[in-house]
């Protein structure tokens, strides 16, 4: 219990300093490098002041968390229109050069198995890119469509191939499990028609800002009870955040707005940060100091097979900056490669130092893609503006 506790001690006081360090240093480093790094450094290969296995449970619901954040910032019509089929037709796309260019990496002895790695090249994290694009805002108009469109398609098909792939059971139980879990969201978002207007439902409406904190209660019981659908199923636990995102969107009982600052309160305060430094300190940093050239092979890897797609399927829709912006959002990838690795390492598909090394790439792809997509956001607006006609 005490090594638990201090365990937990450690990556809280990271995630409490993280927005105090980002603000003092020069550069606009994402707070999630940051975390990351934090967890690194109280990890057991360096100062040795957390364990991973301490803090499981809580990194795993901080995951739960961020995919619940990104479920419900999409809205499902957006997939059934030309944003929605744009992203479908890039991320197709993606997936047959993933594994042309995999399966040449398989041949010549870099990778053991290409599917595991074949899925990461496809994956983008709208979850961890949604906090820092809202901070510079990006999330916005026209373009913000395109980037929910490009980051939910490569967020979600990439989850559902990982479930029928690399799931514990085979490829029909899994489907099976994904009808299930998607089945018992839908039954979720229509409940609250019917209590609505009920004396259960008048109690949970009054409740929402006094100590019971009803709406919030109901939220934490509907992502928990969707993790553990998934992994019951043999799912992974981000496909059952996401439908539980997306349930609460249409849920969104009583005060959306109230409920919302408190989503954000509880996930982005606790949650999500100790998501991050608990990567941090899962983090094989000696794989990568051994062999440094991996996740630069797939740093650059992301950017080619995942990013470079968009510069051509978007040209008839977006100038060449919005482009480049939305290649390097796409590209930039880590919670699934999280995911990823932790199944492929522990069912024998990866190589340990590919696990690492895609960890590792993604990591820096969160620092380095976002920044530069930021970096472009004002040359993009200028581009935007209407040019004014001289005067008369």
């Amino acid at each position: 219990m005490l090594d638990s506790l201090a365990s937990l001690l450690a990556v809280v006081a990271v995630a409490a300093i993280t927005p105090i360090l980002v603000a003092v240093v020069p550069g606009h480093v994402p707070q999630v490098v940051v975390l990351i790094l934090g967890g690194i450094l109280i990890g057991p290969e360096a100062l040795d002041l957390a364990e991973y296995a301490d803090i499981e449970l809580f990194a795993n619901l901080g995951l739960g968390f961020l995919f619940l954040m990104a479920g419900y910032e999409l809205d499902p019509a957006l997939l059934r229109q030309r944003e929605g089929t744009l992203a479908l037709v890039a991320w197709v796309i993606t997936a047959v050069i993933a594994m042309g260019t995999v399966g040449l990496l398989e041949w010549a002895g870099f990778v053991e198995s290409f599917v595991p790695v074949s899925i990461a090249l496809t994956t983008t994290a709208l979850g961890t890119l949604l906090p820092i694009l809202r901070d510079n805002g990006m999330l916005g108009g026209r373009f913000g469509r395109y980037i929910f469109a490009s980051g939910a398609v490569g967020e979600m098909f990439p989850v559902i191939v990982i479930a029928l792939f690399l799931g514990t059971y085979n490829t029909i139980v899994e489907v099976v499990g994904i009808a299930a879990v998607g089945g018992a969201a839908f039954l979720l978002s229509v409940l609250p028609r019917y209590v609505a207007n009920t004396k259960v439902g008048r109690i949970v409406e009054q409740g929402q800002d006094e100590t019971a904190q009803t709406t919030l209660r109901l939220t934490i019981v509907l992502l928990v009870a969707l993790l553990f659908l998934s992994e019951e199923f043999g799912l992974d636990i981000v496909l059952g955040a996401f439908f539980a995102g997306m349930v609460l969107r249409r849920w969104r009982p009583g005060d959306v707005v109230g409920l919302e600052h408190k989503l954000d309160a509880v996930g982005y305060g606790f949650f999500i940060p100790v998501f991050f430094v608990s990567s941090g300190i899962n983090l094989d940093v000696i794989s990568i100091l051994e062999e440094p050239l991996r996740p630069l092979v797939f740093l650059v890897l992301l950017l080619l097979v995942r990013g470079v797609p968009a510069l051509f399927v978007y040209r008839k829709d977006l100038p060449a900056v919005r482009r480049t912006q939305l290649m390097l959002i796409s590209a930039t990838a880590l919670p699934l490669l999280v995911a990823l690795a932790d199944i492929g390492v522990g069912n024998g598909s990866m190589l340990p130092e590919n696990g690492a090394a895609l960890v590792g790439a993604g990591v820096v792809s969160v620092a380095l893609f976002p920044l530069i997509a930021v970096r472009l956001q004002r040359r993009a607006l200028e581009a935007e503006e209407p040019s004014t006609p001289p005067p008369s």
